[in-house]
């Protein structure tokens, strides 16, 4: 049977769903709000995990592509204190493929290839249960229906509310993303602190991570305990003043780590905001969450290597029971709400240690997963 199948979102959650779905030879449509593929920065890099983001791609047909474009260097991991002494130097064996890393576009183009893309149409609300199907109303006034519509549209999903009532709750931590490019050039000495992966410092209740992507671009991650107006006052486009700021929030720590900060170009305000660990909802027929939108959790590295798996299994459910798919979707359900309240309570914690009145938390963190 070919049913009409719509997936809302065009991260690697959804494209990952279309692209196995279109491997199977079942039809997909992804509705994506973007008007085109870099009409925005697609984000830092991602370390695909081997059960989890690399077994997706193997499930989409994928896996020897990425492994042509990841980086296994990138896996490296260089912890400081804050007055700048290396507490731990990790580097990868050559043969060391658990999460090597890739950019987001890089990413993004492998799962693309010929999908049927939507651009330019961002989902206003999704109704079920209309006789005709499920009815998706855009935000330009135009509808239509579908017999599935999958969310997988991230923290501020539109296509939640049509399961459930959850929203996402501030975790009391928030992070500010920097940036500084070609920086084997420009900033050599930063370069080497930062290696061939990342590095991280820690202290109290606050941390600094930068973390290489190609091209000698790095990725600047400052996290820190606030409250969620913490910048009342500050005018975060104002590069200079935000600078300032959070340079005042490590007075003290090592030059280099500041230096990091201080070469930023812009930056950019991410609380981190989560769904209940358990999130879970009665069972709608035609429509259903993966990745973010189903359970939202603090950035540790699963989010985007679960919302892959998420799509790949369950264009791997509907599938196998093409004449059922209702049921395909109620059976995927059940096997991603397990798998997600264990990571969720994994990350939950994680956070609570990386984020710590006591920065041994962090490094002991560390020691146990690279165990």
């Amino acid at each position: 049977m070919r049913h009409r199948i719509a997936v809302v979102g065009g991260g690697p959650g959804g494209l990952t769903l279309a692209r196995v779905l279109h491997r199977h030879g079942c039809p997909v449509t992804v509705l994506e709000r973007d008007p085109a593929p870099d009409a925005r920065p697609p984000g830092g890099t991602l370390d695909l995990q081997e059960g989890l983001g690399q077994l997706a791609l193997d499930k989409a047909g994928l896996l020897t592509e990425f492994e042509a474009l990841s980086r296994p260097e990138g896996q490296a991991m260089r912890i400081l204190d804050t007055a700048g002494t290396v507490l731990r130097d990790w580097r990868p064996r050559p043969d060391e493929r658990a999460n090597p890393e890739i950019d987001r576009k890089q990413l993004r183009d492998l799962l693309l290839d010929s999908l049927d893309v939507q651009w330019g149409r961002e989902v206003a609300q999704v109704v079920p249960g209309t006789g005709e199907g499920v009815l998706v109303r855009y935000a330009d006034g135009r509808q239509e229906t579908f017999d599935l519509v999958v969310g997988a549209d991230g923290a501020w999903s539109r296509v939640r509310p049509a399961v459930s009532s959850a929203t996402p709750k501030y975790t009391g931590v928030t992070t500010v993303e920097t940036s500084l490019d070609d920086i084997d050039t420009r900033h050599p000495d930063l370069a080497q602190l930062v290696g061939d992966g990342s590095v991280a410092v820690y202290g109290a209740n606050r941390s600094v991570v930068a973390q290489r992507n190609s091209g000698g671009h790095v990725k600047v991650y400052v996290k820190f305990r606030a409250p969620l107006d913490w910048h009342a006052g500050l005018d975060l486009t104002d590069v200079e003043a935000t600078r300032s700021g959070l340079l005042a929030l490590f007075d003290g720590w090592a030059a280099p780590v500041l230096d990091l900060l201080g070469h930023g170009t812009a930056f950019v305000h991410r609380p981190i905001h989560v769904l209940p660990v358990s999130h879970t909802w009665a069972h709608v027929r035609g429509v259903t969450l993966v990745g973010d939108a189903a359970h939202l959790m603090p950035p540790l590295g699963a989010g985007a290597n679960l919302a892959m798996l998420d799509g790949a299994e369950l264009a791997e459910s509907i599938a196998a029971d093409p004449d059922d798919l209702d049921e395909a979707v109620r059976a995927f359900e059940e096997q991603m709400w397990a798998r997600a309240e264990r990571w969720a309570t994994i990350t939950t914690a994680g956070l609570e240690r990386l984020v710590s009145p006591d920065p041994a938390e962090a490094l002991a963190l560390f020691e146990q997963v690279h165990d």
